[in-house]
C-alpha cells in the first residue's frame, strides 16, 4: 500500500518495485501474490480511508509506504503519524498474524529542518510502538540521485525501482515462509 513510488508513477506499475519484488517471490519458489495498491498522490489519510478495501483480501504481510505526500505539503506529523498507526492497528485487528514492513520516508529541507527532522522521525516512532519491522528509509540511496529518477527529481525511474526492491526485499525476506 502506497502512493505513486508504490503505483509505478512514469515506469508503470509492470516495473514498479512491487512488480519487481514479485518477480523476486516466483523465482525464490514463495507462494506469494503481492497487489499493488499504490495510488498516486496518496496521504496517509487517503490510505486511512482506503484500508478497509484493502482488507477484503487476506494479507499475510502488508509493505506500508505511505506519508511522503503528507511531508511533500507540509502536513501535520501528528496527524500522519496517527494515520499510519490507524491503518496498522486496522491490520492487526482484522488479520492478528499479518506482519506489517513499514517504509521510512524523509523530505527535502524546504520545509525547514524541524519539520523535516520531525517528519523523518515519526516513522521508527511508529515501528517502536506498535512493533512493525521498519525499512529505516525506503528510497536509500534512490532519493535525489538524477540517475535514478524521473526528470521530475522525486518519482524513481526504473533503475531507482530496481534499487528499491533491493532494500525492501532485504527487509521483507526474513518475514517470509516458504
Amino acid at each position: 500500500m502506497g502512493d505513486s513510488i508504490t503505483a509505478g508513477y512514469g515506469v508503470g506499475d509492470d516495473r514498479a518495485f512491487p512488480a519487481l519484488i514479485q518477480e523476486q517471490l516466483d523465482e525464490g519458489g514463495y507462494e506469494y501474490t503481492v497487489m499493488n495498491a499504490g495510488v498516486s498522490g496518496e496521504t496517509s489519510a487517503g490510505g486511512l480511508s482506503r484500508i478497509n478495501w484493502l482488507l477484503k483480501r487476506p494479507i499475510d504481510i502488508l509493505v506500508l509506504e505511505l506519508g511522503a505526500n503528507d511531508g511533500l505539503r507540509g502536513q501535520s506529523v501528528d496527524a500522519t503519524k496517527a494515520n499510519l498507526v490507524a491503518i496498522i492497528n486496522r491490520l492487526e485487528e482484522t488479520y492478528p498474524d499479518a506482519k506489517t514492513l513499514l517504509g521510512g520516508m524523509q523530505v527535502p529541507p524546504n520545509m525547514g529542518p524541524d519539520y523535516a527532522n520531525a517528519f523523518k522521525g515519526i516513522f521508527p516512532e511508529i515501528a517502536e510502538e506498535t512493533g512493525v519491522h521498519l525499512i529505516p528509509f525506503i528510497l536509500e540511496g534512490v532519493g535525489g540521485m538524477k540517475e535514478l529518477n524521473l526528470p521530475d527529481g522525486i518519482h524513481p525511474n526504473q533503475k531507482g525501482h530496481a534499487l528499491i526492491k533491493e532494500i525492501v526485499w532485504e527487509h521483507l525476506e526474513p518475514l517470509l515462509e516458504k
